[in-house]
């Protein structure tokens, strides 16, 4: 069922002040962005607008805000600068069709499989990305085009003006909720530096740094329909398609792992499949509509929802807001202190780094601190995309690592005279080599009883090693029983011959058993 908002006034109210205020923040970020990707700033603020829409109407996640990424834009620099913009429209339409079919065969689910320790990696180098993006505000251009460090009389209004930002975003709410606390800093800063005439950069003034021209404004039409202008043959689909996986992957990591952080930080659940669905139809549509492609900003995800946008209305405000600007408003938003957007993002910043992270030294495995801290330096040296898999890969080595030192055995002669092995954990390929060390082919008696009820078989190396075994015992003269096997296992057993015989307790299904069977 679609629900705008929540019901009443005061819902529809915080969603509409929280799309504006994040429509504020949303303008320098999608113009940076452009400038990475090679583009111009428009390709930027329509991705915004057009990813930031529908993603708000029919994606999984209510109040998550959607559009021009850095994760995106730094793998989309290399195709503008190769083969030009229209190969990117292209490879965004691909891109969308590719998160589409994704949604469409549910693979969202895999999220489940990132880790906590990974999860809070992720976050916290999200964190100190939206941080280090921000030091560029605080670098100017000379008359050569190179950009500089701010000194004297310009850095301590820059300071001491986002200073006051973050002090109203912090107090306000003590006083009054009744607009957003971002909000108001925004609108109390540029009246401010208006009154005052003070020395203060302002997002007209970014542009013109970025772009090197005087009359660079964020001004603009409503997007207009554009068959992206490349030769549909092999070659193209060639170029375009291992961008388009690129793109899709880890639009789709960033937008299901926001999806989940707020998910913890508004006690609701959102819907990852739909979300992918939503996110393919926007970049599809925003492919053809002249926009660099998108996806969920955990930066701007945050301010949204810590200025209470919680409903869909809020992300559809945002990207209405945002239209809005560059139609109507470019002249009053160029005029508005880049220091007020810089002090917005580092109350993100502080409110999105997990300072309890540091509590949790001596606490948790130091495994688990390891892969936290290596999925943080990951995520801000390379991308998103590659800490995530390069954390989850080292978790699962980890994880495998552990169990793999779980395999054990408890020997004994029973009354028949038998050796009996009672196995104990999980079989499979990092436990093999365990599990060939507990047996003893040679010096074992000619009857040999290995008994899998207190012990798993996970893998096909697990299968392989069972019947590597019954071999070695097979060569010995020996006769070897296999109790509590899964049909699996007996199935790879029947090439064994009549010298090995399985004697099986049913739980074909590994359900929990209650109580030991005879």
């Amino acid at each position: 069922m679609f629900q705008l908002t929540c019901p009443g006034k005061e819902c529809v109210r915080n969603d509409l002040l929280s799309g504006l205020t994040v429509a504020l923040a949303l303008v320098p970020e999608a113009v940076a962005f452009a400038f990475v990707a090679g583009v111009e700033p428009l390709v930027g603020l329509y991705a915004a607008f057009m990813v930031g829409l529908i993603t708000a109407v029919i994606g999984g996640r209510p109040g998550m805000i959607s559009g021009a990424t850095g994760a995106l834009a730094v793998v989309m620099v290399a195709l503008v600068a190769q083969h030009g913009v229209e190969y990117l429209f292209a490879t965004v339409v691909l891109m969308g069709v590719i998160q589409v079919l994704a949604g469409v065969l549910r693979l969202g689910k895999f999220i489940r499989l990132v880790p906590y320790p990974v999860m809070l990696g992720f976050v916290n180098g999200l964190a100190i990305v939206i941080f280090l993006a921000q030091l560029q505000q605080f670098q100017v251009a000379d008359e050569n085009g190179a950009l500089n460090w701010m000194t004297g009389s310009s850095l301590w209004i820059m300071l001491g003006l986002v200073a006051l930002t973050m002090a109203i975003i912090h107090f306000l709410p003590r006083l009054t909720t009744i607009i957003p606390s971002s909000l108001a800093a925004i609108v109390v800063v540029t009246a401010l530096v208006l009154a005052l005439d003070l020395d203060a950069r302002s997002v007209q003034d970014v542009l013109r740094d970025m772009s090197g021209d005087p009359l660079a404004s964020i001004a603009g039409g409503f997007p207009s329909f554009h068959i992206p202008s490349v030769p549909l043959t092999w070659e193209t689909l060639q170029i375009i398609f291992p961008y388009a996986i690129i793109l899709a992957a880890i639009g789709l990591i960033e937008s299901l792992l926001t999806l989940t952080l707020i998910d913890e930080l508004t006690d609701t659940r959102g819907r990852g499949n739909k979300e992918c669905v939503g996110q393919g139809v926007a970049n599809t549509v925003t492919g053809f509509f002249g926009g660099m492609g998108g996806c969920a900003m955990i930066g701007q995800s945050m301010i949204n929802i810590k200025s209470g946008g919680l409903g869909r209305l809020s992300g559809i405000s945002a990207a209405l807001f945002l239209l809005a600007f560059i139609l109507f408003a470019s002249g009053l938003i160029e005029m508005i202190p880049v220091a007020a957007l810089v002090g917005v993002m580092f109350i993100v910043v502080i409110g999105t780094f997990e300072w309890t992270s540091f509590r949790l030294f001596g606490r948790v495995p130091a495994a688990d601190l390891l892969v936290s801290v290596m999925v943080a330096a990951v995520t801000v040296w390379t991308d998103l995309a590659v800490a995530v898999v390069v954390g989850v890969i080292v978790s699962a080595l980890v994880f495998a690592w552990q169990h793999a030192k779980q395999m054990s055995a408890k020997s004994f002669i029973n009354a028949e005279g038998s050796k009996v092995y009672e196995l104990n954990g999980p079989l499979f390929f990092g436990s093999v080599h365990a599990f060939n060390e507990l047996f003893d082919p040679k010096n074992d008696p000619d009857d040999v009883v290995v008994d899998f009820y207190d012990s798993r078989v996970a893998d096909h190396s697990g299968l392989e090693a069972i019947d590597a075994l019954a071999e070695r015992y097979i060569r010995a003269g020996k006769t070897l029983h296999l109790k509590h096997l899964s049909p699996e296992c007996r199935d790879l057993l029947k090439r064994a011959g009549d010298l090995v015989e399985v004697n099986v307790i049913e739980d074909p299904l590994y359900h929990v058993a209650d109580d030991r069977l005879a």
